[in-house]
């Protein structure tokens, strides 16, 4: 930003927020109002706040806008292929395959355990939750609602699972994101997770099976499985084979192949599949990549499940984070949460207290710049002295970054994540949040962890704190 360190007042920044919030909160729940004017209008305001101090007129601001959406280009770029993936992996019949053996296979009683670690394995091996919940989180999901489970809870339980296993993984963007701000090593930095991540999982779990088991009984009827799966065989041809998009797909996560070229190969795969082995035509197929598919089972509830994806499924979602990075590049280019941040962490004195204002202020962070990959950085910037002249291990303070940043982005419909997840299952991250555990517990057992001492570090330079 040409080298200008700007500093805006407490009081401007502290009303900046504020305005933002009132605007948000208020439209969105009194007024009923779309999402994208109502943050079309917080960086009309924040603009303008950004006016008050810059010392170029306009042009810093309109580059910080850039700066906000260039930092988070991989993210534009899996936005889109993401819901060419999705329309693919219908084309194949991989969807269908899985649910296919899915509503075989599965009890209702085990589903939402069963789906949890499920979708923490599958993220656990690829490092990424939108690659989770965009392929294995659409396939439960119809599934779920099959099994006449509430799809408001199915979304909160992959969603769990989904980043859980992104947040644990080695080969997670941000779990490495995480290890870099706070200067640890990325290995010492996942088992300092495992202290508050473990226990929220393991209660997760818990939980997940007795919310399921009041569905345990909801299974279909002879007549009703067998219409679903003739339904599914009129479209497809289902066997084992079909499933190998997926494996790609998993295979090249877990060798350490970028996301991007991943989701081309599976892609390709894909279309390979739905033209030689599922008899599609070429147009058909090519059109489904952006249109999405209309399916014609003669099931409605098949039909919806089937009649998702597509580039053009994703520009709802593209153009709310477009807006959303814009104005968080705003308010982390001209200082605004750096100086409320500051002048909280100035009145920090005791450690237990440090994780707690850490976990909120990286929950602020995607509150009003929108993207985690910015709060965990901006996070790691300005508590790093803090930990150390507190002696609190940098390992407590990577932990914190994810605990607040990492999973609590999902639960923000206008994050890049939480619109990326609301777009692919098609539920409000406002109904899904409550049932997303793990999303929420583990910042607050972290937080709980920290006021009894348990998880802090020491080593010969840093004591112990109780």
């Amino acid at each position: 930003m040409d080298d200008v360190n700007y500093s805006p007042s407490f009081k401007l920044s502290l009303l900046t927020f504020l305005s933002i919030i009132f605007v948000v909160g208020f439209g969105l729940f009194y007024l009923h109002a779309s999402l994208h004017i109502l943050l079309l209008i917080c960086l009309l305001i924040v603009s303008l706040s950004a006016w008050l101090i810059s010392k170029n007129g306009f042009y810093p601001i309109k580059k910080a806008m850039n700066i906000g959406l260039s930092n988070s280009f991989p993210a534009i770029y899996i936005f889109i292929l993401i819901g060419v993936l999705i329309a693919a992996f219908i084309q194949s019949g991989t969807v269908a395959t899985f649910i296919y053996y899915g509503i075989k296979l599965i009890s209702p009683a085990y589903f939402l355990p069963s789906g949890l670690i499920l979708c923490s394995v599958m993220s656990l091996a690829t490092g990424t939750s939108w690659g989770t919940v965009g392929t294995v989180g659409v396939v439960l999901l119809g599934i779920g609602g099959l099994m006449g489970i509430p799809l408001d809870l199915v979304a909160g339980m992959v969603i769990s699972g989904a980043c859980f296993g992104d947040k644990m993984s080695p080969v997670s963007d941000t779990t490495n994101l995480a290890a870099i701000s706070a200067k640890v090593k990325l290995t010492d930095h996942i088992k300092s997770m495992s202290y508050s991540t473990a226990p929220t999982y393991f209660i997760s779990l818990i939980l997940f099976y007795f919310m399921g088991l009041p569905y345990a009984h909801n299974t279909l009827s002879t007549e009703n499985l067998n219409a679903l799966l003739i339904g599914i065989e009129s479209l497809y041809h289902i066997n084992i084979f079909i499933l190998l998009p997926l494996v790609v797909m998993i295979s090249l996560s877990i060798k350490g192949v970028d996301a991007v070229p991943t989701m081309f190969f599976s892609i390709v795969v894909a279309v390979l599949i739905a033209i030689f082995i599922q008899d599609k035509s070429v147009t058909v197929v090519l059109n489904a990549l952006y249109f999405g598919q209309v399916s014609h089972s003669g099931i409605s509830s098949l039909d919806k499940i089937l009649g998702r994806g597509g580039m053009a499924s994703m520009m709802w979602t593209l153009s709310l984070s477009l807006i959303a990075l814009a104005l968080g590049g705003v308010l982390s280019e001209f200082g605004f949460l750096r100086v409320l941040v500051f002048s909280i962490i100035k009145r920090v004195k005791r450690p237990t207290t440090l994780v707690a204002t850490t976990i909120i202020s990286c929950f602020i962070g995607n509150l009003t710049m929108s993207e985690a990959y910015m709060s965990i950085i901006l996070g790691g910037h300005l508590f790093s002295g803090v930990y150390d002249k507190l002696k609190v291990n940098r390992l407590v303070l990577s932990r914190s970054l994810e605990d607040g940043g990492a999973l609590t982005t999902a639960l923000i419909p206008w994050t890049t994540a939480g619109a990326f997840f609301a777009s692919s299952l098609g539920i409000d991250p406002l109904k899904y949040a409550p049932y997303a555990i793990l999303n929420w517990l583990n910042p607050l057992i972290s937080i709980l962890f920290a006021s009894l001492g348990v998880g802090f570090f020491k080593d010969r330079h840093q004591k112990h704190f109780t």
